[in-house]
């Protein structure tokens, strides 16, 4: 027979009998639990996560979230919900002019080894038109006007529209308001190059240089309408000197911008990250 390969993602009030509901309800339904990571943010009174990838006997999946629901979700109070592992998330990248990032993917993309399916790319320059359409995606540019910034979101939510299941910002340098990121529905994951909280907003490796930091790095995260606060998803560092000059950090820090985000996508789109408060939890 056919055979579903789920991931049930599950936050509630932590409680007893919270693994004993979800895998007796699982095994009555023929499922073969694959994989299990569970974490509680405090033993009294703390919140409970869970994550499983299961593989079952191709069923009616509207009948199974039903009863699922019915059966454990209510009576736990549970935030839940069944993701369709044998389906790539579909991915729309978000780029200005510095294309490293967006090369990275692209090629990644190519070579099967990013976790989702990128389906468009979109910029508020033309510069990488050619670049992006050399692998048959296609491109569009939605510019920017002074003083035509909600004009300019409200055409790229459209393009948007029923895309994609998530947006990634790679070095997309603009600001993205709070009516766009309700408009879209989806997540957004950012790559920001710096080492958050360190230097948030513009120009951080300039910053970095004035400092004179020791480390640099880059940092993976949610997009909230709060400038480079969302919670974070991943980051990683590089040493610095002060041999380095600006350009020296920028070249330092493009291959961990580029590592960065792609952990971040492929652990979104491999279902890993469950968000609790302003905090991300990676399974």
């Amino acid at each position: 027979m056919p055979v579903d390969k789920l991931r049930l993602l599950v936050s509630c009030p932590d409680r007893p009998g919270i693994i004993r509901a979800v895998t007796q309800f699982l095994h009555d339904r023929g499922a073969n639990i694959r994989q299990s990571d569970q974490y509680t943010t405090s033993p009294e009174g703390g919140t409970f996560h869970l994550r499983m990838e299961l593989a079952v006997d191709a069923v009616d999946r509207a009948t199974l979230v039903g009863e699922f629901a019915a059966e454990v979700a209510t009576p736990y109070d549970m935030a839940w919900h069944f993701a369709d592992a044998g389906r790539p998330k579909r991915i729309a990248v978000l780029v200005s002019k510095t294309d490293h990032c967006l090369l990275d993917l692209l090629w990644r993309w190519r070579r099967g080894e990013l976790a989702g399916e990128l389906v468009l790319v979109a910029s508020n320059h033309p510069d990488l038109r050619d670049t992006v359409e050399s692998f048959g995606l296609p491109f569009h540019h939605v510019p920017v006007a002074p003083g035509g910034k909600a004009q300019a979101e409200g055409a790229l939510a459209d393009v948007l529209d029923g895309e994609c299941d998530v947006i990634v910002l790679a070095r997309y340098m603009q600001i993205l308001s709070g009516a766009f990121l309700e408009k879209v529905r989806v997540p957004v994951i950012n790559i920001h190059h710096s080492f958050l909280p360190a230097f948030a907003g513009a120009g951080p490796y300039e910053r970095a240089r004035q400092r004179g930091v020791k480390l640099i790095g880059a940092t993976a995260h949610y997009v909230t309408e709060d400038l480079d606060e969302g919670p974070i998803i991943e980051q990683d560092v590089v040493r610095a000197s002060h041999r380095h000059d600006t350009a020296d950090l920028v070249r330092l820090g493009a291959d961990v911008e580029r590592t960065v985000l792609s952990r971040a996508i492929e652990w979104h789109c491999d279902d890993r990250l469950l968000r609790h408060d302003n905090l991300v939890l990676v399974f």
